[in-house]
């Protein structure tokens, strides 16, 4: 059990049987009356935030988190497919989990499974991934229509917008936080 007096950003606390995410907090002290403390709270199933307030020294439950480093095997319908780097254990996790995370997810990528109470609640992926692009219109000289990009399906599926010069079998680097295109590999 922790106080408010131990809350810190990115703590995960449990919440009305909730994991809730503390994403800023401010211990508020008036001249009249107790103190307590303001916070916004990010569900992390959801990621719906909230605004709650606490008395000071109120009481719950940290959430133990843990993260462990598995490698992307394969999809097979709604389950994906994970190896544990260590005991090569291998575990499915089902589409509602990973969400829209499927669309960087490449075989033999690492990410992060999270695991709570021996539950996979949640996926971290690379912040940049290379992926090769497999259908992409070629630039035809003088085409400034499109303000310098156009449109590149990626092995995944996912479609970004890159730069006129980059070609269908080249590999880009693509920011997986926005699906914004960085670089061309080769």
């Amino acid at each position: 059990m922790i106080s408010t007096a131990d809350f810190r950003n990115g703590m995960v606390v449990v919440l009305n049987d909730t994991l809730m995410e503390i994403v800023e907090f401010q211990h508020v002290k008036p001249g009249k009356g107790g103190a307590f403390v303001r916070t916004k709270l990010k569900n992390v199933l959801t990621g719906r935030v909230l605004d709650r307030t606490f008395r000071a020294g109120e009481r719950m439950e940290e959430a133990r988190l843990e993260e462990v480093s598995y490698q992307y095997l394969y999809h097979d319908g709604d389950l994906y497919h994970f190896m544990d780097n260590e005991t090569f254990e291998q575990t499915a996790v089902g589409q509602d989990v990973v969400g829209e995370n499927n669309n960087w997810l490449k075989e033999n990528t690492n990410v992060g499974l999270v695991f709570y109470n021996g539950k996979v609640i949640a996926i971290t992926i690379p912040n940049f991934v290379e992926l090769q692009i497999t259908k992409c219109d070629p630039w035809i000289q003088g085409d400034r229509s499109s303000g310098g990009t156009k449109p590149a399906t990626l092995e995944t599926g996912v479609a970004v917008q890159v730069p006129l010069f980059v070609n269908e079998g080249d590999v880009v680097k693509v920011d997986t936080r926005s699906g914004e295109y960085i670089e061309r590999i080769s």
